[in-house]
C-alpha cells in the first residue's frame, strides 16, 4: 500500500510541476517588464528635463539613452525639428517619447506573446531656449 501512494505522489508531481514552473517564469517575465517600463519612464523624464533647458536633439537623446539603465536597445524618438532652437519658445511644450521592444525570456510565453513595445511619454514646458 505504501509504495502505491509514493508512486501516486510522483505522478501528480510530474503533472503539476510544468504548470508551476511556467507560472513562476511568467511572474519573472512580468517583473522584467515592469523593470523595463520603469527604466524607459525614467529615461523619458530625464530626456524631458534636458529638453526644457537645451533643445538640442542629440543632447536630449543622449540623456534619455544614458538613463535607460539595464536596457540594451532603446529607441528614443523626440518630436523636435533638427533646428529646434528657433522653433522653441518659453512656455511651449516639449514631448519626449521613449520606446523599448521587450522580449520575454520564457520560450513558451515568448512564442505566444512575442515582443511587446513599451512606450513612455513625458511632456514639460520649455524654461530656457538654447542649444
Amino acid at each position: 500500500m505504501r509504495c502505491v501512494r509514493n508512486g501516486q505522489a510522483l505522478a501528480e508531481f510530474a503533472l503539476v510541476i510544468p504548470i508551476v514552473l511556467l507560472m513562476f517564469m511568467g511572474i519573472f517575465d512580468l517583473g522584467r517588464m515592469i523593470f523595463a517600463y520603469n527604466g524607459i519612464s525614467n529615461a523619458a523624464r530625464e530626456g524631458a528635463r534636458t529638453a526644457i533647458v537645451n533643445q538640442n536633439r542629440a543632447a536630449i537623446e543622449a540623456e534619455a539613452r544614458a538613463a535607460t539603465t539595464g536596457l540594451a536597445a532603446s529607441d528614443v524618438s523626440v518630436p523636435i525639428p533638427a533646428a529646434s532652437c528657433t522653433a522653441a519658445t518659453i512656455g511651449s511644450l516639449i514631448t519626449v517619447n521613449v520606446q523599448y521592444a521587450w522580449k520575454p525570456l520564457t520560450p513558451i510565453i515568448g512564442n505566444v506573446v512575442g515582443p511587446i513595445t513599451l512606450s513612455a511619454t513625458t511632456v514639460m514646458p520649455v524654461e530656457h531656449v538654447g542649444c
